[in-house]
């Protein structure tokens, strides 16, 4: 069975969390182009789960300005396993710091002895499903584009600034899919149905 809530942030709007019970199996953006991707079907709402109470904590703190470690929830979800050595280096990115895709194919490279490329690593950040606790914001183009997001660029900015990471050679592109989300696109779970605790 698959569960989800809303979380308000105050700062960039509402994430939705889904859990199948135990694990933190997706946090996205309302607008995320890629919201519910590993979850099927439609899951219940139920606000009051252990875990998404443990994820709340982690999100207040967070939203609070500190540096809460993600690797103190439980995290789930349905990375192939590229994108969960993908997930491992964003996990390794200091708040408040950035790295590039480059970067990352580079330490996969090394990891694994396969040649990769800063674009298959931007397909994975990409479709995130943790997004926030899994600071796929902190990736950015080699050259200071703010790419690759799908909660949009405006809400990349605004976690950069947050955390005081926002660099002045940072570039907001000025066309691609990165540029905003996709409006409402929560409303697909709509109000779910009611779960008990």
């Amino acid at each position: 069975m698959a569960y989800f809530t809303e979380y308000e942030t105050g700062l960039i709007g509402t994430l939705v969390l889904a859990s199948n019970g135990e694990q933190l199996d997706g946090c996205w953006f309302d607008n995320d182009r890629f919201f519910g991707s590993g979850i099927a079907g439609v899951p219940q709402r139920c606000d009051n789960l252990p875990i998404f109470r443990q994820a709340r904590a982690w999100l207040d703190r967070y939203f609070a300005g500190e540096a809460p470690d993600p690797r103190g929830l439980p995290l789930g979800g349905s990375p192939t396993q590229f994108q969960l050595r993908v997930r491992e280096a964003m996990l390794d990115i200091p708040y408040g710091q950035t790295t590039t895709y480059g970067a990352i194919a580079k330490r996969i490279q090394a990891e694994t002895g396969r040649r990769q490329s800063a674009q298959a690593v931007g397909g994975a950040v990409g479709r995130n499903q943790l997004c926030v606790i899994v600071p796929c914001h902190r990736v950015v183009g080699a050259n200071g584009d703010l790419t690759g997001f799908g909660g949009g660029i405006d809400t990349k900015i605004k976690l950069l600034e947050h955390e005081q990471a926002m660099r002045a050679g940072f570039m907001r592109p000025t066309r691609g899919t990165a540029l905003v989300g996709v409006e409402n696109a929560s409303s697909i779970w709509g109000d779910g149905a009611s779960a008990s605790e």
